[in-house]
C-alpha cells in the first residue's frame, strides 16, 4: 500500500452523483477533502481482513476489490466486487463491529480512506445524506437476500450463467469483446458456490455449444440468448 500525496476535491469527484456524498454542502465536501486519505494498492493486496475493526471506510476511484468472506478450510466465499464509485466497508463501522468480510484487490486500485468521524458526523448533521445512506444499505442487503435464495434454489448451471450474464452488465467488454473482469475457475465456483472441478466442466460445454469463447481468464459471451436458454437444460 502507498499513500499518494494528490490533491483531490471531493466537490469535483466524478463519481459522487451515484453516491450519498452529492449531498454533501460544498463545506462538508471541502472538509472531506481534507480529512481523507488517497491510497494505492496493487493487485493481490489486502485492504482490510475479516474479523478486524476499522477506523474509516473507502471509496473505490480505480481498479476493482474483491469483497469476501472465508468458510472452512480457507474456502473463499466472493460476496461481491467492488469497482470505481462504490464504497466499501462503511457497514461494519456504522454498527462498530468487526468487519463481516476481507477486501482484497483484483485490479490496482486508487482508493479513498474516509475517517469514521466524517461518516458519522454528516450522519447527524445532514439528513438527506443520512437517508441515502440508510437507502443503499438497505439495496445491498436486498441484493445479499436475493444472492442467498439464488444460491438455495438454482441450479449451479443457473448460477453460473446469471453470475457471467452479471459481470457483463457491471463491468463491460474490454477492447476484444471479453468480459471485462478477469477471474480465476476458483473464483467464479467461489461466487457460484460450487466445486471448481463443476465450473470447468460447465464452461466447457457452454464452450462446445459455441455460447462462449473463452482464452485463459478471459471469457466471451457469443449468444446472450441462446444461453439463457440453457437455464432449463
Amino acid at each position: 500500500m502507498k499513500r499518494l500525496n494528490l490533491e483531490s476535491s471531493c466537490r469535483n469527484c466524478l463519481y459522487k452523483i451515484n453516491l450519498p456524498f452529492r449531498y454533501l454542502t460544498n463545506l462538508e465536501s471541502e472538509n472531506l477533502s481534507c480529512d481523507k486519505s488517497i491510497l494505492f494498492y496493487e493487485k493481490g493486496e489486502k485492504i482490510y481482513r475479516e474479523g478486524s475493526y476499522l477506523s474509516g471506510f473507502y471509496c473505490v476511484t480505480e481498479g476493482i476489490v474483491k469483497l469476501y468472506k472465508t468458510g472452512i478450510n480457507g474456502k473463499e466465499q466472493i460476496i461481491r466486487f467492488a469497482k470505481a464509485g462504490d464504497i466499501i466497508a462503511y457497514r461494519s463501522v456504522l454498527s462498530s463491529e468487526a468487519s463481516c468480510t476481507s477486501a482484497k484487490v483484483i485490479r490496482d486500485v486508487k482508493i479513498c480512506f474516509i475517517p469514521s468521524k466524517n461518516l458519522f458526523k454528516f450522519i447527524k448533521t445532514n439528513g438527506n445524506f443520512a437517508i441515502q445512506l440508510i437507502k443503499k444499505a438497505c439495496v445491498e442487503l436486498g441484493e445479499s437476500n436475493d444472492y442467498i435464495m439464488n444460491i438455495a434454489q438454482n441450479s449451479v448451471k443457473k448460477r453460473l450463467i446469471e453470475i457471467l450474464i452479471h459481470l457483463k452488465e457491471e463491468f463491460g467488454l474490454d477492447e476484444e469483446g471479453f468480459i471485462n473482469i478477469y477471474l480465476t475457475r476458483e473464483e467464479l465456483a467461489n461466487i457460484a458456490g460450487t466445486a471448481t472441478e463443476s465450473v470447468i466442466r460447465l464452461l466447457s460445454s457452454l464452450k462446445s455449444k459455441k455460447l462462449l469463447y473463452l482464452k485463459g481468464k478471459k471469457i466471451k459471451i457469443l449468444n446472450k440468448k441462446k444461453l439463457i436458454l440453457e437455464f432449463n437444460f
